[in-house]
């Protein structure tokens, strides 16, 4: 790091794109398979045992890691190596004390959080996740440190790392688990203990870079301040930052609890019965999760592009940039939230050999309409903080989320509708987000798209394209299982939205260029 080996703004961001795209990727490879492996009640423990442990995450690393990366940058910028030591150290003592405390709470409090999430089982899953709470602590403190030196490598490999242990050792675990009869809440812990593993060794990799990295045989430059001040600077940057990004941690944590509990206070059901429904909830969530994935690429791209434009005073450039981020995001998630709803039912008996895919069929097809409005808002962040409204989008979130609670709140607890007031509510969360996202756009945004002209063609291609889907099922499942049914259905779907998009000439090559290959997937469809 030290070695003067720096990216570019672009070339960073689209390194950290790349990697956070196929932690992604991996994540669904791991996340699809464990849900059939531990079943609906298991995974929920699983799940439940994440909550926790995702929320303290956010809490102890989310803003000291941006603080740090920034007092490194500053430093370094001036050449203040023995700055930057001593601002690396006290953030390392910071982030384990933050780490370790969570640790502890995870570790003996595990049957309390449990209880808080309304599923006792999860304890013993919350118990062995504990430690990687301590680790991605430390790994937070030296990912900043790293990306202070605009070296974005190290945090992206070690997210590569965290996401294979998961997979390659997590998976294989619940299986044995399983096969071995373990309890239920075993199994789950089993299978979390991937998470733990992943940590350590992601861990081990950014010691070992650091230590391959650092300042050797050159005296460094003493230090401009003292460890008390470098503390406080780290607290004025890291405690906003750490507000906002915890906020929709928090939401998601409170959601989840209150979901559990309605289920078994207002509807009287025992927690076996609730969790096995939460269980099948939060696997139908990880296939919701990946049109989000595709759209990182995007936002990636927008927020260098349109600050560019913005420098520049090139605001009809960076118009266009919005309008096409919009496009190309339509182009991308219309279909892919629309298939998923209308395919919903065959999909989750391809994937998951659920108890009921009637239920988690319905709780698809509700969830793949909220994964437009989800995709639209990543975006719609995105432009407005490139704008320079850091604090708006997490206003909306929260005010969005709190919305989302009082609805699954109240819906859960109506009998005939009890678990699919989740859905429901989330669907209602990001609608509302992505409306006011895009009336803040309108009013804050010079050039704003005209988002009903963009979004109309998609719109169209992608109707045609899932009655396409709905009937090429229904046909092919008169002669042929469901698993062949479901990939001619895709197939199908597949020809006619590209035949759509090609023959309506919805797709530009400047829009295109915001994607990777973009000139080359734009040069195949011959565009000008």
């Amino acid at each position: 790091m030290a070695r003067n080996r720096q990216n570019s703004f672009f070339g960073g961001a689209a390194i950290l794109a790349a990697g956070i795209a196929l932690v992604k990727v991996i994540g669904a490879i791991f996340k699809i398979p464990i849900v059939r492996i531990l079943g609906e009640a298991s995974y929920a423990d699983f799940s439940n045992a994440y909550y926790i442990y995702s929320i303290l995450l956010t809490v102890s690393t989310a803003g000291l890691s941006v603080a740090l990366s920034k007092m490194v940058a500053a430093s370094h910028a001036v050449e203040q190596d023995g700055q930057v030591r001593k601002v690396f150290r006290v953030s390392l003592t910071v982030f384990f004390v933050l780490g370790f405390g969570s640790f502890l709470l995870m570790f003996f409090g595990n049957s309390f959080l449990a209880e808080r999430m309304n599923d006792t089982q999860a304890a013993t899953a919350i118990r062995y996740l504990a430690p990687a709470v301590v680790c991605v602590s430390l790994l937070s403190s030296f990912r900043g440190y790293a990306q202070g030196h605009s070296y974005m490598v190290p945090s992206a490999v070690s997210q590569v790392i965290e996401a294979l242990g998961k997979l390659l050792i997590g998976l294989p675990l619940a299986y044995l688990a399983v096969k071995a009869g373990k309890g239920e809440d075993m199994c789950a812990a089993y299978a979390i203990l991937g998470v733990t593993v992943g940590e350590v060794l992601a861990l081990i990799y950014m010691v070992l870079e650091y230590i391959r990295n650092r300042p050797l045989g050159r005296p460094l430059m003493p230090a401009t301040s003292s460890a008390g001040n470098i503390f406080k600077e780290l607290m004025v940057i890291a405690i906003p930052i750490t507000l906002t990004s915890s906020a929709v941690s928090v939401i998601n944590t409170i959601d989840a609890s209150v979901v559990q509990g309605q289920l078994q206070n207002a509807l009287g059901m025992a927690e076996e019965q609730s969790r096995t429904l939460f269980g099948a909830y939060s696997g139908v969530q990880n296939i919701y999760n990946l049109p989000a994935s595709f759209i990182i690429a995007v936002t990636a791209s927008v927020i260098p592009n349109v600050s560019a434009a913005i420098a520049q005073d090139r605001h009809k450039a960076a118009g266009r940039v919005v309008k096409a981020a919009f496009h190309v995001t339509a182009l991308l998630v219309f279909p892919m939230g629309v298939g998923m709803s209308v395919l919903a039912e065959p999909i989750v008996r391809l994937l998951f050999k659920p108890k009921d895919p009637v239920l988690s069929g319905s709780l698809l097809a509700i969830l793949g309409i909220a994964s437009i409005f989800v995709c639209m808002v990543q975006v719609s962040n995105a432009v407005l903080q490139a704008y320079g409204h850091q604090r708006l989008p997490i206003g909306v979130m929260v005010a969005a989320g709190s919305a989302m609670l009082l609805i699954d709140y109240n819906l859960v607890a109506i009998p005939s509708i009890n678990i699919y007031g989740s859905p429901i509510g989330t669907l209602c969360c990001f609608a509302i987000a992505a409306g006011v996202d895009f009336y803040l756009i309108h009013r804050l945004v010079p050039h704003p798209p005209r988002l009903f002209r963009l979004f109309f063609g998609p719109a169209l291609a992608t109707a045609v394209m899932g009655v396409a889907a709905w009937g090429s099922y229904r046909l092919a499942h008169l002669l042929l299982g469901n698993t062949l049914s479901v990939l001619f259905a895709i197939l199908v779907a597949v020809a006619v939205y590209g035949f759509l998009v090609v023959y309506l000439k919805l797709l530009s090559r400047s829009e295109l260029q915001l994607m990777p290959k973009g000139d080359k997937i734009a040069d195949l469809l011959k565009l000008p």
